[in-house]
């Protein structure tokens, strides 16, 4: 009786489950039904959505920099006359089993829907081409599940009225490869400058690498190294899927894309630009990029720009003509807010690499569309100095404490690496006796000095008392992205040993000018959808880093025109400007490889970085002083035209209780390194004290 009862009671439940189950299948039949009435007629593919161009301006909203997708640039062409490699090529990265499935890809769908769970975000797709054609060319930009259902039922009814050969042929003539190029023979025009019809292999695979991401792709943006490997893979996976046999993909792998540069047209600072728009396509998407119809406010000014961009012309030209340095890259950001205002990545974006026949990436001294101020990885040289100085400021030590610009061995291995009479010429990797440069020593100076004129063996013993991963942090506290691993670091670090770059650099600096607030760095003012719907606004995001009291000590030492006149000396008015204060630093690697300058006001910081691309040095010793001032400085002196006179604020009075801080290397009537009167036992204490008893032995009287 009692198993009656429970398995009539298990038959109600079951029975209630699948009445539910089946009303929810009914329900979601009928949100089918309504949505597929709802639905255009796939037959009708010149009935699409009309699709709104982004618009980026400048600052002011009125200068129009770049339009992206403002005209649809296409070409149809017939199926017949688009090369098998071109076909091929698409179907081997986009959907290998086109021709055998129908419409959906239910595999890829289940794989991307299991990545997708995993990942907790979307990561990976399941689009089949019909999909993409589908996407494309009816349905709006946007993720949602409604949407979906509306793709997966168009993508069904298409390939019931259409043969796959005319669905290939209409995905080929409707999908975007990126530049207002819509369809594959408007991407042949634009990126080679020729018809579908006379693509080779290469160039083949190279296209079909851009639809996935055409903005990230592109090959006139900050991702060539990215789309070569694509393109690779596509030869790859075209040669295990037999459409290629190994001679033609190894070809083809070795073929250089001349790519043309003429596509660009009529983008204003174009560096800038691609910036912006690999920010707007990782945030908003691709889709939305393209049709949206976003109009973007940057924080750009245009006038500055194109002062930026005539400075750098022309001081590479000399540049080129003096020294073999054959590029310059140039960051300027308003200091009080953290936008950046002007932005050259390389003297001529359009410029063919020089010289003729380099390699890219690997031995031209010039690359024009490679932004150097950006993506450029690049050795400092001094300007790295200032980090370390604010550092030991914070640990106590004052602009008047004085330490030793003697012959110096920093090693600890004395076997190998002598401390008196040290030989320049001993190679040694275990032994670091670094030089100035000015090669005469100066004895006894104070940091003040030692900063203001840019003194290597002082600095190096200032980074020392500092702390290399106390720096480290504080170039991290201030902007500095890119030394990630402190323990990789030595002495050789306040030299210019880490790699950074002069975007962030200039960001950096601009804590120094406000007193130890950074401002997030921003190039962005406001996004705004078709409908004026704000997505995005510019918001002052500031933190105090650091006690203004150390950065205002920098202010004023950078400032100091007595201090640094020994540096500059006869280029010291290059320094300077008529009633005005900037502080300054500059920066030259080994073998002038780098010139820097980064100089700055209250309210305006600038870098420059002047060299060589492939790191070949400059000639005739053209360091920061002959290569990166003159640009500077003419940049500088045109920006502050008209602006306001500003001075930075004094920093207070440091007395500290121990006489050494205050500059006092003679007590009792003796001399001694700093570290004698710090601590004894620290194992640099024989490396500075030695030389300094021979000074002072050797001082006349």
């Amino acid at each position: 009786m009692i198993k009656k009862k429970k398995k009539r009671f298990l038959l109600k439940i079951t029975g209630f489950f699948l009445l539910i189950l089946l009303g929810l299948a009914v329900f979601s039949l009928m949100i089918i039904a309504k949505m597929a009435k709802e639905l255009p007629d796939p037959k009708q593919f010149t009935e699409r959505q009309i699709n709104q161009s982004t618009k980026i301006y400048d600052r002011t909203g009125k200068v129009m920099l770049y339009e992206i997708y403002g005209e649809e640039k296409r070409t149809i062409v017939p199926f017949e006359e688009i090369p098998d490699y071109v076909k091929q090529a698409t179907i081997t990265i986009e959907d290998q089993k086109f021709y055998s499935h129908e419409a959906l890809d239910w595999r890829a769908i289940i794989r991307a829907l299991v990545v997708n769970i995993i990942s907790g975000r979307i990561v990976q797709g399941g689009s089949t081409i019909t999909q993409q054609l589908v996407k494309n060319a009816f349905l709006v930009p946007e993720r949602t599940v409604s949407r979906k259902i509306k793709e997966l039922i168009l993508s069904y009814w298409v390939e019931k009225y259409y043969s796959k050969d005319e669905i290939l042929s209409l995905y080929f003539n409707q999908i975007s490869y990126g530049a207002n190029a819509y369809g594959i023979e408007a991407a042949s025009k634009t990126y080679f400058n020729k018809s579908t019809r006379d693509l080779n292999l290469a160039e083949s695979a190279a296209l079909a690498a851009l639809p996935k991401a055409p903005s990230y792709y592109s090959p006139f943006g900050f991702h060539k190294e990215e789309l070569e490997a694509r393109k690779n893979y596509i030869l790859e996976q075209m040669l295990k899927l037999g459409f290629i046999d190994e001679e033609e993909s190894g070809r083809a792998k070795n073929t250089k894309l001349d790519f043309n540069k003429e596509k660009v047209g009529s983008i204003k600072a174009p560096h800038f630009i691609i910036m912006v728009k690999e920010y707007l396509a990782g945030k908003y998407g691709e889709d939305i990029l393209e049709k949206g119809g976003l109009k973007v406010i940057t924080t750009l000014d245009w006038p500055l720009q194109k002062i930026a961009e005539e400075i750098i012309e022309e001081g590479v030209k000399r540049n080129a003509e003096l020294y073999d340095g054959k590029n310059a890259a140039m960051v300027a950001q308003d200091a009080k807010t953290g936008q950046v205002l002007a932005l050259v990545g390389s003297k001529n974006y359009f410029a063919e690499p020089e010289p003729t026949g380099c390699k890219q990436g690997k031995t031209c001294q010039f690359e024009g569309n490679f932004n150097v101020a950006v993506q450029g990885l690049r050795q400092p040289g001094s300007a790295f100095k200032p980090f370390a100085y604010v550092t030991a400021f914070q640990k106590g030590y004052s602009p008047e404490t004085a330490v030793f610009d003697l012959p110096t061995e920093f090693s600890t291995y004395y076997n190998i690496c002598p401390l008196i009479n040290i030989n320049y010429n001993n190679n040694n990797s275990l032994c670091f006796h670094p030089k100035n440069f000015n090669p005469q020593f100066r004895g006894p100076i104070n940091l003040r000095n030692a900063l203001a004129q840019s003194i290597n063996i002082p600095s190096v013993k200032v980074l020392y008392l500092a702390g290399i991963k106390d720096s480290i942090k504080t170039a991290a506290d201030f902007g500095i992205t890119t030394l990630n691993d402190p323990g990789r670091y030595g002495l050789s670090l306040v030299l210019g040993g880490g790699e950074i770059k002069l975007i962030d650099l200039v960001g950096a600096y601009s804590v120094f000018s406000q007193e130890g607030v950074r401002h997030r760095q921003s190039f962005i003012l406001e996004v705004k959808d078709s409908k004026e719907k704000v997505l995005e606004k510019y918001l002052d995001q500031a933190v105090q880093v650091i006690n203004s009291q150390y950065p205002r000590l920098i202010n004023n030492i950078l400032s100091d025109i007595e201090a640094r006149s020994p540096l500059f000396q006869n280029s010291l008015s290059l320094t300077t400007f008529p009633d005005r204060e900037t502080a300054l630093k500059t920066g030259t690697t080994n073998d002038y490889r780098d010139a820097w300058a980064i100089g700055y006001s209250p309210s305006l910081v600038v870098g420059v970085w002047a060299g060589n691309n492939n790191n070949q040095p400059m000639q005739k010793y053209a360091g920061s002083i002959l290569a990166a001032i003159p640009i500077w400085h003419a940049f500088m002196a045109k920006s502050l035209e008209g602006q306001p006179v500003e001075f930075f604020n004094k920093p207070e009075s440091i007395q500290q209780d121990q006489p050494m801080l205050n500059g006092e290397y003679i007590i009792n009537n003796e001399a001694h390194s700093i570290l004698y009167y710090l601590n004894k036992n620290d194992s640099q204490f024989l490396n500075w004290e030695e030389p300094v008893k021979i000074w002072w032995q050797n001082l006349p009287g």
